[in-house]
């Protein structure tokens, strides 16, 4: 009997969730899993190491290698073939929190996040990267920090606030 598997943590839903050639073959259509993107997002996108990517899943570096051989496999698959992508399914856990990194904020205090590029305002809230978080009291600033969104793309970044209890964006 195999053992069971174990949910994999990913930390957002993909953008964009299929893709095809422009001769798009309909019939021919290769299904990704949501951990095998996350796999590529992290591995490919972001240049962090199996072991940094195993780490941030929760599982061990040995399933990674195979979770990211498989995407591979099927981008290679696809790019060479022309076939049409599908991200959907998988062994998934959505990783919502907010890291310890950021300071939990008190009563009466506001929260207030910024947008954040290079020391400057960044002007597209769905690519941004950083976020600049001020903490307001009595009209004053009592403390301010620089986050990292960790890659969450559009359709996380309003869960990642909440979740760093922003009262203003």
């Amino acid at each position: 009997m195999p053992r069971p598997q174990k949910s994999r943590r990913i930390c957002c839903f993909p953008d964009y969730w299929s893709f095809a050639p422009d001769q798009d073959k309909a019939n021919d259509t290769l299904t990704m899993s949501l951990d095998e993107f996350e796999t590529i997002r992290s591995i490919d996108y972001q240049g962090k190491t199996q072991e940094q990517c195993a780490r941030d899943m929760n599982v061990a570096r040995t399933t990674v290698t195979a979770i990211y051989d498989s995407a591979r496999k099927k981008l290679a698959v696809a790019l060479v073939e022309g076939r049409r992508i599908v991200i959907s399914g998988g062994n998934y856990t959505l990783d919502n929190t907010v890291s310890e990194e950021i300071a939990r904020k008190g009563n009466g205090i506001m929260r207030i996040a910024v947008t954040y590029e290079n020391g400057q305002i960044f002007q597209h809230f769905g690519k941004t990267e950083q976020f600049k978080l001020y903490d307001v009291a009595d009209g004053k600033i009592i403390n301010e920090q620089v986050v990292g969104t960790n890659g969450a793309g559009h359709g996380a970044l309003a869960g990642f606030l909440k979740n760093a209890q922003a009262d203003v964006l």
